[in-house]
């Protein structure tokens, strides 16, 4: 018995639980949001036509386009002091700090979507609380923490699987979660306001996160020693993956990479942002239950992405599982241009099925290019690059689909696939520094030997 519950304590003190606990609640904030945007859409105060008593559809999806492109670009601009602040505060030992500061961030959030339910306050008050989020670190700040605590505790070798071990955990949870916001979000609902009770359930996940990761978290501290036989270790004993850098950095490369991961995140972000708007509209028209299976679709292709990852490793080199992911990215979304069926949609989901593949293995890339000491710094300059990229690319789809709406509503996922094609340019750029260079160790490894 005593046994057993060392063995539950063991497991409550890593960061699975915290994961899991987080995404349940970031998952059912954001159905929640979703659904209450489109309800507050039916009372747009800028209808299209003066003279109609109600919105027009055109009007709704201006409301909701608008609403959501001001929110994330708060998500976007609000993180990157924070973030650099709080990676360099992790990177100096205090390692729990990018997790706990941005929890806190989480908590309000969802606090603040449920009071506005309740008190039938006005959407603009969750501006102001995605402005706290972002200030504490937000998503950025988080799963940099996260990502960097599992380079910190895996080799080289097993780091991009230990990543995606971490996106399957979040995925498989992401998937259940999203199943059951439908149906959790007309529970309830007819005297407090549709949603109260998912919010109430996502507020006390994202508390429960909260106390886990202040009394529960245990972070393993590694020390410049450590790292440095780690890494040299790693250098002896692999040969056939890229290892972690021993000397300086391979600037060249990182930038390559830093480029792909910024025009593939302008592409994939860029238009999965705009499926839930894209969704609500003629001849879609999805419900809260339709948009549960919707999000949980995405959650699916995280799933495929780590199969692939398990399979074609063996006889894909990194790069090439990247490009694998962004021509699967590209297919799926050019077709979504097309969609008008749900069934359609989901067919064009399924083209996705490998499309989460390529900012783990980014990450993994870069933490090969830097000393162990740089993880936090530079998986977090990573991300607050990406959040940079998001102030050109959030207005510029958000006004291209209003743009187009009438005419051609697909447009932007047109575009997306393009942009996803351009990423995989750089991409292709470091495959083949990386191959040339591995010729050239095993070249120098054989002619030491032979001395």
């Amino acid at each position: 018995m005593v046994v057993s519950c060392l063995a539950v304590f063991t497991v409550l003190r890593q960061i699975e639980p915290l994961l899991l606990l987080e995404q349940l609640g970031a998952s059912f904030f954001y159905a929640a949001l979703q659904m209450v945007v489109k309800d507050r859409s039916v009372n747009a105060s800028c209808p299209v036509n003066p003279n109609a008593s109600q919105p027009t559809e055109e009007s709704q999806q201006k409301f909701i386009s608008d609403f959501y492109m001001i929110y994330y670009l708060i998500l976007q601009v609000a993180p990157i002091l924070p973030a650099v602040l709080l990676a360099k505060i992790g990177d100096r030992g205090w390692r729990k700090a990018p997790i706990v500061v941005p929890l806190f961030g989480y908590f309000q959030c969802s606090l603040t979507l449920l009071l506005v339910v309740l008190f039938n306050l006005p959407m603009e008050v969750m501006f102001g609380a995605a402005a706290l989020f972002g200030l504490s670190g937000g998503f950025c700040a988080f799963w940099s923490g996260v990502m960097t605590l599992i380079s910190l505790g895996s080799t080289a070798d097993d780091r991009s699987k230990a990543m995606m071990r971490m996106e399957l955990l979040y995925a498989s949870t992401g998937l259940v979660a999203n199943l059951a916001s439908g149906h959790l979000f007309l529970m309830y609902s007819s005297r407090l306001g549709r949603g109260t009770f998912l919010l109430c359930v996502s507020t006390l996940f994202n508390l429960m996160c909260l106390i886990h990761s202040f009394v529960l978290l245990q972070v393993k501290q590694i020390t410049n020693q450590e790292s440095e036989e780690n890494r040299q270790l790693i250098s002896d004993a692999s040969l056939r993956v890229p290892t972690e850098a021993s000397g300086g950095i391979n600037k060249v490369n990182v930038v390559l990479l830093f480029a792909a991961a910024m025009l593939y995140i302008s592409g994939y972000d860029g238009s999965v942002d705009m499926l839930p708007t894209f969704v609500m509209k003629e001849p879609l028209n999805w419900n809260a239950t339709q948009m549960g299976y919707g999000n949980a679709a995405g959650s699916v292709i995280v799933l495929t992405s780590f199969l692939a990852v398990i399979v074609f490793r063996r006889c894909c080199s990194d790069s090439m599982l990247i490009l694998i992911g962004m021509l699967s990215f590209a297919s799926g979304i050019f077709f979504m241009s097309f969609v008008t069926t749900t069934y359609m949609f989901f067919l064009a989901r399924s083209l996705n099925m490998f499309a989460l593949i390529p900012v783990p293995m980014i990450r993994s890339l870069l933490s090969q290019e830097v000393p162990a000491s740089s993880y936090g710094i530079t998986l977090t300059s990573l991300q607050v690059s990406l959040k940079v990229a998001g102030l050109a690319y959030i207005p510029a789809f958000t006004k291209i689909y209003q743009k187009t709406l009438s005419w051609f509503p697909g447009f932007i996922f047109t575009l997306s696939a393009t942009l996803t094609v351009l990423a995989m340019i750089p991409i292709s750029i470091v495959g083949c520094r990386s191959s040339r260079h591995e010729i050239c160790g095993k070249w120098q490894n054989r002619h030491h030997h032979k001395q």
